[in-house]
């Protein structure tokens, strides 16, 4: 047994050329200092579930002590919001059944939930962000993103629906629309159609890289989409295990207009 380590072959400062990474380390001060990301109140967004009705909340299991709400007590909960400093909130409709059909055309509806939520909570707390999901899956009566036929998501119809949605959730008073529903070419599309509808100044934050994945169960559930879905979403969402095709669809959104 060795009563002492051997010495090394080279100091510590001649390895790192005296560049000693611990020195910022040694106190809380330093530490504080140095601090590259810091999460605060700015960078939270609350996201509001929606229902028609007044004055009513709903459990969602999947997702213990949040509610979906109506639009009354939503428009509650984005004044709290805005008191604590909040700056955005994201909305999120459950519609009824009898509202939801095989091409989501509910979406397009100006009095659809999500929209008269987005003009009653401006109306109340204009300084709100509003941040408007832009999909099908709610709307549709089978839970797929996209309009469905012949067992196959049509691509280029659902993003036309897409871009209609957008405007209408812009004219409603959406700061920013979200889309979620993974078709391709729907940022671009998107933006043209705000443009041409005159928003340019609303945003567009891209569900870039959304994934295959079972975690979206909880959100499924909260928007009722969880029991009417048969098969995946494996031929829009990306595989888990694709890195690479995850940063091709990010940059792909940014080149066709991503704000965010």
């Amino acid at each position: 047994m060795l009563s002492k380590p051997p010495r090394l072959a080279r100091s510590v400062d001649e390895i790192t050329g005296s560049r000693r990474l611990r020195r910022m380390r040694k106190a809380d001060w330093s530490r504080r200092l140095v601090q590259e990301t810091r999460l605060t109140v700015d960078d939270l967004i609350w996201p509001i579930f929606v229902i028609e009705g007044e004055n009513r909340t709903e459990d969602i299991a999947a997702m213990p002590g949040v509610k979906r709400m109506t639009v009354d007590l939503a428009v509650k909960e984005a004044e709290r919001a805005a008191k604590l400093g909040i700056p955005a909130l994201a909305t999120f409709p459950n519609i009824a059944m009898d509202k939801r059909d095989v091409t989501g055309s509910h979406i397009l509806d100006p009095d659809n939930v999500i929209n008269k939520a987005t003009r009653a909570i401006k109306a109340a707390v204009p300084e709100i962000g509003i941040i408007t999901d832009v999909a099908l899956d709610p709307f549709t009566s089978h839970g797929h993103d996209g309009i469905l036929r012949d067992g196959i998501i049509v691509n280029d119809e659902t993003v036309e629906m897409l871009a209609a949605a957008a405007v209408g959730q812009a004219a409603a008073g959406a700061d920013v629309i979200a889309p979620s529903d993974m078709m391709d070419g729907r940022i671009g599309a998107i933006r043209d159609a705000l443009d041409s509808a005159g928003f340019q100044d609303v945003a567009i934050m891209s569900y870039a890289t959304k994934f295959a994945s079972a975690f979206y169960g909880p959100y499924r559930e909260a928007v009722g989409t969880g029991g009417l879905l048969k098969g995946d979403k494996k031929t829009y969402y990306i595989d888990p295990s694709n890195t690479d095709e995850a940063i091709r669809e990010t940059e792909a959104d940014i080149a066709e207009g991503a704000d965010m």
